[in-house]
């Protein structure tokens, strides 16, 4: 066995579970219990569990954050660094390269945009299959479908980057005022036990909260002054992903309406781009934030391709770090308090709520219609698209495909679309 708090052991563990975690966030904690709980016992199912709800309840990528959170517990902070890196790199690496090689290869063969629409086509099954999914399990009563209905109204409505953070805390003040507290669970001795050599104090937990909400005000005035070192751009791009990363609740698929409002208006990528990347990040295995890595690669005209990349994956990773870290030593109480958990069911729904409207637009809207301007597909009418997306969401939500393979059979249908458009 490795040793036990070597940061490499930690690394080297991760690594493996980012070439192979398939499936998105929950997959990816099954993951993590089999190889942390089951096979090499770092730490017990309860003190496993109450990583999980710490994580559930932070803005970010859950499984991300659990990772974190598992690499601190084992290795202190340079553990933490083991486990972000070991699991994101594989998939940030595949999607920088392709980010790259979008902006700056040849796309016009018709084989090549049947493709792409085709990626377009696999994001509509995906995001249906996860509002699906997530209706169901957080959305169980008449208020919380209320609050999702709403969410969903308003972020159509009126998109922008910050309707939706608005939206999560009128969402969790709705919860406290109208749900009643649920899952409670007993204490239990939780975080405490094989790992609480490396657990972070209150105080350094204070400090770490301290620079997060620092880097939420401090970036955006960086941004603005001519003296910003490294240019402006670097500052506004890590300024645009670190605010997406610190304020996205839910995780995964809902980081898609905010990433969409920050990188999309100011126009750094077009939306075609946009939906593209967001569909082939669920073809490469780890956490869907690396789609942050396409995107910092597939803007050239603000960033060079490989600063782009760096610059967005740091942003958006950097205030899950933060918060676990400066979380990790409240959690165990806050947890149980009953205004907490009411708080977080009502955020959740609003969650649900987003991403729907997500689902809507800008995702069915781009993937349901030809290409425009370009002629192929534009045979094909809009019910064919839309046909296409209902049997990929069907084979998502009877488990026929998992959301990798569907995303590569998209890519295929369309591309022999294409080459029989041309």
């Amino acid at each position: 066995m490795p040793p036990r708090d070597s940061a490499w052991a930690v690394f080297r563990v991760f690594w493996r579970l980012g070439l192979t975690s398939f499936g998105g966030p929950v997959a990816h904690l099954g993951f993590f219990r089999a190889e942390f709980v089951a096979r090499r016992r770092w730490l017990t199912e309860q003190a496993y569990a109450d990583l999980v709800a710490l994580c559930q309840f932070l803005p970010g990528p859950a499984s991300s954050q659990v990772g974190m959170a598992l690499g601190l517990l084992r290795a202190g902070y340079p553990g933490a660094l083991a486990a972000w890196l070991g699991f994101t790199l594989p998939s940030a690496l595949l999607l920088a390269a392709l980010g790259a090689g979008l902006t700056g290869g040849d796309l016009s063969h018709p084989a090549t945009q049947g493709a792409l629409h085709g990626l377009k086509v696999a994001a509509v099954a995906v995001v249906a299959h996860a509002v699906w999914g997530m209706a169901r399990s957080l959305c169980p009563g008449a208020v919380h479908r209320a609050l999702m209905g709403l969410a969903a109204t308003l972020a159509l409505w009126q998109p922008s980057a910050w309707v939706p953070v608005g939206l999560v805390v009128l969402g969790a003040c709705a919860g406290v005022a109208w749900l009643q507290p649920h899952d409670r669970t007993p204490a239990h001795r939780a975080l405490a036990e094989p790992l609480s050599r490396h657990a972070p104090s209150a105080r350094m937990g204070l400090v770490w909260l301290l620079l997060f909400a620092a880097g939420l005000v401090g970036l955006p005035w960086v941004a603005q002054q001519a003296f910003a070192p490294g240019g402006q751009a670097l500052w506004l791009v890590l300024d645009a992903f670190y605010r997406t990363g610190a304020l996205v609740f839910g995780g995964g698929h809902v980081v898609l309406p905010l990433l969409q409002a920050e990188v999309v208006a100011p126009g750094w990528v077009d939306s075609d781009t946009f939906l593209t990347g967001y569909a082939a990040a669920q073809a490469v295995p780890g956490p869907l934030f690396t789609l942050a890595a396409f995107l910092g690669a597939a803007m050239p005209g603000v960033l060079p391709a490989g600063v782009g990349a760096v610059a967005a994956v740091v942003g958006v990773f950097a205030p899950s770090f933060l918060l676990v870290a400066g979380a990790l030593p409240f959690w165990a109480d806050l947890r149980q308090r009953p205004l907490a958990q009411a708080a977080l069911g009502g955020a959740n729904a609003v969650v649900v709520g987003l991403l729907l409207a997500a689902l809507v637009h800008p995702v069915a809207t781009s993937a349901l219609w030809p290409l425009a301007g370009t002629g192929v597909l534009a045979n094909l009418p809009w019910w064919a698209m839309a046909a296409m997306a209902a049997l990929a969401t069907t084979a998502l939500l009877r488990g026929q495909l998992p959301a990798w393979g569907l995303v590569a059979v998209c890519a295929g249908v369309g591309a022999l679309l294409g080459s029989g458009q041309a």
